[in-house]
């Protein structure tokens, strides 16, 4: 094996954490807009937003734990479940960490949606604007890919659909005193 196998793999992970992270605010936020015809929305839909989300989770652990794993940087436990702790780019990690912390609280409040107040989802769920926007942060300032230009491109246009589909939300919303909520994730 290659002595740079957990660190490869830590970046990897790492960047489909990101891509995966992406993808599923952009499904939600497609599926809470008109952009999608809501009365005849298949429930595959909606799974898929689910399993994007869940795919964010599954990668984060295993960059976290290829990290931790990797001897080119030495991180310890603490330097990835403490915000600033690590002696490595010390503020560019401290988002990470919380981006990863925002990010298990989404995932947790959305598989107990059916034993929470909707408020509470919801505002939990709103968080994962919070969540996405210091993974870009974590991803441009810590992420050794952070100068490719691919890295770089991709990165902002899919920034780019976030914000895009973000103000789409915002004006539908506005305009229509009556907007529909989003169907039930459970039959």
């Amino acid at each position: 094996m290659p002595d740079q196998l957990w660190w490869f793999l830590a970046r990897a992970s790492g960047l489909v954490t990101l891509g995966a992270s992406g993808g599923s605010v952009i499904w939600g936020l497609l599926l809470s807009t008109r952009l999608i015809r809501r009365r005849s929305l298949p429930k595959w839909l909606l799974d898929l937003h689910r399993f994007l989300g869940a795919l964010t989770i599954a990668f984060l652990v295993l960059h976290v734990g290829a990290l931790v794993a990797d001897s080119f940087v030495h991180f310890g436990v603490a330097d990835v479940l403490v915000p600033f702790h690590s002696s490595w780019r010390t503020v560019a990690v401290g988002w990470g960490v919380i981006a990863a912390y925002v990010l298990v609280a989404v995932e947790a409040t959305s598989l107990l949606r059916r034993r929470l107040p909707r408020r509470w989802w919801a505002r939990v769920h709103l968080s994962s604007f919070v969540a996405f926007a210091l993974s870009v942060l974590h991803a441009a300032t810590a992420g050794t890919d952070r100068s490719n230009r691919l890295f770089v491109v991709l990165t902002f246009a899919m920034c780019a659909v976030v914000v895009f589909l973000t103000l789409v939300r915002i004006l539908s919303a506005s305009s229509s005193p009556t907007s529909q909520p989003l169907p039930s994730p459970n039959p």
